[in-house]
């Protein structure tokens, strides 16, 4: 999916579009160098598991339509369509890709068969060359021709790819055998036998196709949370007309106010507020939770959940791209298109690592040539083929970039949505987190529970009631809903005082209302009765905030707010992964403190500002921890974007899930032990990928170029190194899909 953002800076675009025509990481390598080369881009990186080029230019410089040429110019092609029609046309061109692959590499084998019994039993039969070279030469030049045209519009641009290592070992391989073939006196006249390899060059073009089909198939495979989740939204929806009837609309003609009837089993297609009616609807595919929640009039439900038995209305409030769903599948496809740290490294191996093979088949040759006597040249060449297509770029490439997918593609699927690769490779290392209390510990749902006034008076609690209504904290919703708004007063002058409470005018006269330290701030005068009923709520762990003047305090009111049912036993969870659990909190010590004593926090801190959980975070990065945040408000945004593993609450504030890097949707603290045992996994997958691949060059080129052969005679045949070079990818992939599996 096509993304669309524009840097005010220097005025330039970032976008997002799928690549056409790669078939290996040298070729991502190759893409991301000739966008590069192109004037105007700023920035590009181009990604070969999810084929996909995220793009920085200046308009006024380039266009999509430049770009496009570009890659064009080297084999490759760029999708230029609506973001809404992208991904059908996407997955209608790999589909027909597959067909086509699947197609070549069973008419390539069924050709290489009669070869390869001819060329190991029956090479003395008559005309025996003949039938290899009439069954082989469409092997290798129909069915392995697009390996020669890529390979030659590389060479056109001074760049080469897994396609120029296949062109060069098969068309040596062929040309030499179809010399030998014509040519035969040659090497007679020299006392040699002219031997052809037919074989090996169809076997190695069939095998390739193979295990390009393989990892077709597999690769597909690792972006299936993706099609999940794209496959959660219907494709029409029954609105109701201004009438009172009922009609079918199209969903991108959906509007934001129009009112749409969802029935029993059907999906919810836009995100809206229940108008009249209830029902149970199944959140699991965006929250993970299994369990369908109860919604009821003025509830929010969200597009891509799905109703059970009852029915009901909603106006429809975020359509199109503005849906939860649509948000979380941009934000997987970001995230698996992002590189991990790793992959950098990776990169520039595979940037340089076809030249480097190029250099060490001539090297082979060479040395053959040298060392090898009278079957030095036979030999040679064979060896030098060998080399050519035993080494595999792609393996490298694949391993760190699929791994990430598949994680990133289970975390959503549990309701972990994960921003970039650097925080999933990062999750592992935690050992310090920091968490808010309020909609992070507990429900984030604070209730009044008592009120005292200093006196009756009912146009004090109007104040009261004007004031809160202004203010965008969690406890100023709980006072509004506690009272009736009817009567409630306009204020004027508005001000927020971070981290101790709000003031307003009214009336000429100044008004305060906020924690006790604003109190004090205030040189406000406290009563007696009242400070003796505040130190009650107190110790039974409520929140208490008082209502003021100028000159003393009018009301205290007591909130209280539950502590989530999962919270206790997943800070158990992380305590018994050796984590330092710290709660930090701008409510007051006594409820702080009996917060932390019922969830088993040792590490605490109340009466906290915003800033301060910043600084507390860098004093923790200092003394070389890696610290996760975990909070759901705006006032937690700072502390997030501090932190080396940012994690934000799904119910919480938009703002805080912008800044962090993970967000859990349900708002379960469960899901956090979760996402860091998600990272543990991903990482060591990544790893034992990178193992092998590198393993599987190191040992297999220098078997390949003939280092056994002075030992014990062994030379590698072009054809098993053929089989285990495309086995190597498929290796890799599905190592990686392995995670889907693991709990």
């Amino acid at each position: 999916m096509a993304t669309n953002t524009i840097s005010s800076e220097n005025a330039s675009i970032k976008q997002s579009f799928p690549v056409l025509g790669m078939t290996c990481a040298s070729c991502a390598s190759s893409a991301e160098s000739i966008v590069k080369q192109t004037p105007g881009v700023v920035g590009a990186s181009v990604n070969f598991a999810t084929g996909n080029l995220a793009v920085e230019y200046q308009p006024e410089i380039t266009d999509t339509g430049k770009l496009q040429q570009a890659l064009q110019s080297v084999g490759y092609d760029l999708l230029l369509e609506d973001e809404s029609k992208q991904q059908e046309t996407l997955e209608s061109i790999h589909a027909d890709k597959y067909k086509k692959l699947k197609r070549k590499t069973i008419w390539a084998v069924l050709l290489s068969v009669p070869v390869v019994i001819i060329g190991m039993f029956f090479m003395n039969i008559s005309y025996a060359n003949e039938i290899m070279w009439l069954f082989s030469t469409p092997v290798v030049l129909w069915f392995g021709k697009d390996f020669f045209v890529n390979a030659w519009k590389q060479a056109q641009h001074r760049s080469a790819n897994m396609d120029t290592l296949v062109a060069l070992s098969t068309g040596i391989a062929y040309v030499f055998s179809v010399f030998n073939m014509f040519f035969q006196d040659f090497w007679a006249q020299r006392g040699l036998e002219a031997h052809v390899y037919f074989e090996a060059a169809a076997v190695i073009v069939a095998f390739i196709l193979l295990g390009r089909l393989l990892e077709e198939k597999a690769k597909g495979n690792t972006s299936s949370a993706i099609k999940k989740l794209m496959g959660l939204q219907p494709k029409t929806v029954t609105f109701i007309q201004e009438d009172g009837l009922e009609a079918q609309k199209k969903i991108e003609d959906v509007v934001v106010g129009d009112l749409i009837l969802v029935k029993p089993g059907e999906k919810i297609a836009v995100d809206g507020m229940v108008i009249s009616g209830s029902s149970y609807v199944d959140e699991s595919m965006l929250s993970g939770e299994p369990v369908p929640g109860l919604k009821e009039k003025d509830e929010k439900v969200f597009a891509g959940t799905i109703n059970q038995k009852g029915g009901f209305r909603f106006e429809a409030t975020k359509v199109g791209k503005e849906t939860m769903l649509a948000q979380i599948i941009r934000m997987v496809q970001d995230a698996q298109g992002s590189k991990a740290p790793v992959q950098k490294l990776v990169d520039k191996i595979a940037g340089v690592f076809v030249p480097i093979v190029i250099g060490i088949a001539i090297l082979t040759f060479v040395l053959w040539l040298i060392l090898g006597g009278d079957s030095g040249l036979v030999h040679g060449l064979l060896a030098a083929v060998t080399v050519l297509v035993i080494a595999c770029p792609c393996a490298l490439g694949l391993a760190t970039p699929t791994a990430i997918m598949v994680g990133v593609g289970k975390g959503a699927e549990t309701g972990i949505l994960i921003k970039d690769a650097e925080s999933l490779e990062l999750g592992k290392k935690i050992d310090a987190i920091v968490l808010d209390k309020t909609g992070t510990i507990t429900e984030g749902k604070p209730q009044v529970t008592g009120v005292i006034w200093l006196n009756n008076d009912d146009r004090i609690k109007n104040i009261l009631k004007g004031l809160e209504m202004q203010s965008e904290h969690p406890l100023a919703d709980a006072v509004v809903k506690y009272f009736d708004e009817s009567d409630a007063v306009e204020v004027s002058k508005f001000e927020s005082i971070t981290g101790k409470g709000a003031k307003a005018v009214y009336d000429d006269a100044a008004y305060f209302v906020g924690n006790p330290a604003l109190m004090k701030e205030q040189k406000i005068e406290v009563s007696q009765d009242l400070q003796q009923q505040a130190d009650r709520w107190g110790a039974e762990s409520k929140t208490v905030i008082w209502f003021a003047d100028q000159q003393q305090a009018l009301a205290v009111l007591a909130i209280s707010d539950k502590i989530k049912e999962t919270s206790v036993s997943a800070i158990k969870k992380m305590q018994d992964m050796d984590i330092d659990l710290y709660m930090l909190t701008g409510d007051n010590t006594a409820t702080a403190k009996a917060i932390a004593e019922q969830t088993g926090i040792k590490n605490y801190r109340a009466e906290v500002l915003p800033q301060d959980k910043a600084d507390f975070i860098k004093d923790l990065q200092s003394r070389g921890k890696i610290v996760a945040m975990v909070g759901d408000g705006i006032n937690d945004s700072t502390a997030l974007a501090t932190a080396d593993v940012s994690i934000a609450m799904g119910k919480g504030s938009d703002i805080a899930m912008d800044v962090a890097k993970m967000t859990i949707i349900s708002s379960d603290l469960g899901k956090i032990p979760q996402a860091i045992k998600l990272s543990k996994q991903t990482v060591a997958t990544v790893k034992q990928n990178l193992f092998w691949a590198f393993i599987y060059n190191l040992i297999g080129i220098p078997i390949a170029a003939g280092i056994l052969y002075p030992i014990n005679g062994f030379l590698l045949n072009p054809m098993i190194a053929g089989a285990a070079m495309a086995l190597s990818s498929v290796s890799v992939v599905s190592n990686s899909l392995r995670l889907k599996w693991k709990k």
